[in-house]
């Protein structure tokens, strides 16, 4: 199993503060911030915009893991690149060639993941899984932060972590929603390795505590 990566997602952070918010997940022992990219269209709400990623990169150096849950990402890829992502993720149900897409992001120098929905059966992705840095399962409905984790999502991240085993190449197996301290164990068991938290983090009395609880229940 690869080592656990925390990716506080800062959709859940206070708006009014969000480079604080940034150093406070940096100092706590964050690996990644999880970036949510919203249109209205592909998921109802919306989400942080180009502008605002750029002026969170400049209050810190975690890793920016960019998750675009939005119609047409290939009009939006470069200017997130240009703006500070170091991983941009789109959803497989948002296009019709994610190879070609992938092929695009790696072109642009940064990381590429995708994302399939609760709904979405992860075999869909096997035909381009090798392109791919990172897979992302979401494990609640995208569009919402403070949902329940949906239990029945571990046998889908069995599934991906088989594909990616079979593979033999290094592709981090992400999960997104509902994740906390108390049940991070049931991903990280089902083989998952970057566990994004929103609520979890953000809204913790110490963040540091939390974020080392969570990484000691994953292994």
């Amino acid at each position: 199993m690869k080592n656990i990566k925390i990716a506080p997602s800062i959709l859940a952070a206070d708006a009014a503060n969000l480079g604080e918010e940034l150093k406070k997940i940096e100092v706590g022992g964050a690996d990644y911030v999880h970036v949510d990219v919203m249109d209205g269209h592909f998921v109802p709400n919306m989400g942080f915009s180009p502008d605002i990623t750029k002026m969170l990169r400049k209050h810190s150096n975690l890793v920016f893991d960019v998750h675009l849950m939005i119609s047409e990402p290939m009009k939006y890829i470069e200017t997130f690149v240009k703006a500070g992502a170091d991983i941009v993720t789109f959803h497989h149900e948002a296009v019709e060639n994610p190879a070609k897409v992938i092929d695009y992001i790696h072109s642009l120098g940064v990381k590429a993941g995708v994302s399939v929905k609760p709904g979405t059966d992860v075999a869909v992705v096997e035909p381009y899984l090798e392109k791919l840095d990172l897979l992302l399962i979401m494990t609640v409905e995208p569009g919402f932060g403070g949902q329940s984790y949906i239990e029945a999502m571990n046998d889908k991240i069995k599934k991906a972590r088989t594909m990616i085993d079979a593979l033999g190449k290094d592709i981090d197996l992400e999960v997104d929603g509902g994740v906390t301290a108390k049940n991070i164990g049931m991903p990280a068991g089902s083989g998952a390795n970057v566990m994004v938290a929103g609520s979890a983090v953000f809204k913790a009395e110490d963040i540091p505590a939390v974020i080392a609880e969570m990484r000691a229940a994953a292994k």
